[in-house]
């Protein structure tokens, strides 16, 4: 169960477009508006390759789960996938323990977004200061107050605000590239194709979303055709909105200039053809892109974690429910404290880094279900294979920059994935037994 999945209201049997429309809703959520500048500091004129390289390990990943969705037809998704693929429950579990951290460090980085953003609107130059760190902090808050009172977005308002940052960034992109300084690009591979595989690397988050779409598998009309076509037409959509948006911050902005506003690149992109306007249309494109991932990613989040609990791979006190409303509440408030701390202890590239490399690890295992289930699924072997591969050398990449660029950082994400998994053996071993008895 996962974030968009629990906060649609179906009424009727989900076609293409809605599909398609979920998928699409689920990537662009917020990291788009901040990770931007990360890619072009690293891939420098060539980031719009970083996000072709993006997309191309997430249609691997996409044809895995389209595969086992249709298999499985289960709303466990990834957690489902691993327990069926592989015989040891730890290997399940510990993925269904990232599968939460991971969302918990997308939410931190829509609330980093959220704040750097407002900050900037009301005239903060700098990340980190104190209007930055008050406004992530209230956005969390707001949203688990919300959350704990029992308000759920609709799909009517999510369908919308999905259109609205998509017009937004179609705008942008549409005006922005008639008004690129060709120049701009030029050397394209001017930071090495090693800085690409690391941009594409360390953005990866963004294109977290797609295996949502499995989720619905229950609710979809012809799922054998619509499935895999909306995991795959989403994602194909999501990488030329990537494309382009890059394509145009590049060749509007100095490097210099994406180096200084590497939080809000994005806003600072627009001004050259849009002036003041294009700053705030863009920023108020992240404020509601950001509110309601935050808003959908702990409500989904928070009942990921009940369910597990429910099933005994997480401490049960994550499945009591509020006596007058069926709201996991701690679940909620565990959760938002974790983000919390996290998004106000570290910069935007260890919480895009933590979530891209715990994404690209549950990628990674879902690809390896998925061979090994290859007979059963009915799936040639060499695609999840080379999602296998993919996945792994990007993650490989990922912590080489980090062990190269930030130790400490590396060494933090380390010791926390240490712990998750410690963690986890200890409680499922606890569980075990008491079943037994």
């Amino acid at each position: 169960m996962t974030r968009k999945q629990v906060t649609i209201v179906i009424t009727e049997r989900l076609g293409l477009k809605e599909l398609v429309a979920l998928g699409v809703g689920g990537m662009v959520g917020g990291g788009i508006f901040s990770v931007l500048g990360l890619s072009v500091s690293l891939s420098g004129h060539a980031a719009p390759i970083a996000f072709i390289l993006g997309g191309i390990i997430a249609v691997l990943t996409g044809l895995s789960y389209a595969h086992l969705g249709l298999a499985f037809r289960s709303d466990g998704g990834s957690f489902t996938y691993l327990e069926h693929a592989f015989k040891n429950r730890n290997i399940a579990g510990i993925g269904g323990w990232l599968l939460v951290v991971g969302y918990i460090g997308t939410m931190a980085l829509y609330a980093y977004t959220f704040g750097v953003y407002g900050a900037a609107m009301l005239g903060a130059d700098e990340a980190g200061g104190v209007l930055h760190h008050a406004l992530e902090t209230l956005v969390l808050l707001v949203f688990l107050g919300v959350n704990l009172y029992g308000v759920r977005a609709t799909g009517t308002t999510e369908d919308i605000l999905v259109l609205i940052k998509v017009l937004i960034l179609g705008i942008f992109g549409l005006i922005g590239v008639f008004h690129m300084e060709s120049a701009r690009l030029l050397p394209f591979f001017n930071k090495g194709f090693l800085g690409v595989l690391m941009g594409a690397a360390l953005i990866f988050v963004a294109y977290e979303g797609f295996e949502l779409i499995p989720n619905a598998v229950n609710e979809m009309e012809d799922p054998e055709r619509n499935l895999p076509r909306g995991i795959l037409y989403s994602i194909l959509i999501t990488t030329f909105i990537y494309v382009v948006v890059a394509l145009v911050a590049v060749g509007n902005l100095s490097e210099d200039q994406i180096i200084k506003y590497k939080e809000y690149a994005l806003a600072v992109a627009a001004k050259p053809f849009l002036g003041e306007l294009g700053f705030l249309l863009i920023g108020l494109g992240a404020l509601l892109s950001t509110s309601s991932a935050i808003n959908a990613t702990l409500f989904g989040t928070a009942r990921l974690a009940k369910v597990m609990a429910e099933e005994d791979e997480l401490p049960k006190a994550f499945s009591y429910t509020a006596r007058t409303r069926p709201v996991p509440w701690v679940s909620l408030v565990v959760i938002s404290a974790l983000t919390l701390v996290f998004v106000n202890i570290a910069d935007l590239t260890i919480i895009s880094s933590f979530a891209s490399s715990t994404f690209l690890l549950i990628f990674a295992a879902v690809n390896a279900a998925a061979y090994r289930l290859r007979q059963r699924i009915h799936m040639a072997g060499w695609i999840p294979a080379t999602g296998v591969v993919a996945t792994l050398l990007s993650w490989v990449i990922l912590m080489a920059y980090l062990g190269k660029h930030d130790p400490q950082g590396l060494l933090s994400i380390g010791l926390f994935y240490l712990s998750v998994i410690v963690l986890e053996l200890l409680f499922s071993r606890r569980a075990l037994i008491s079943l037994r008895r």
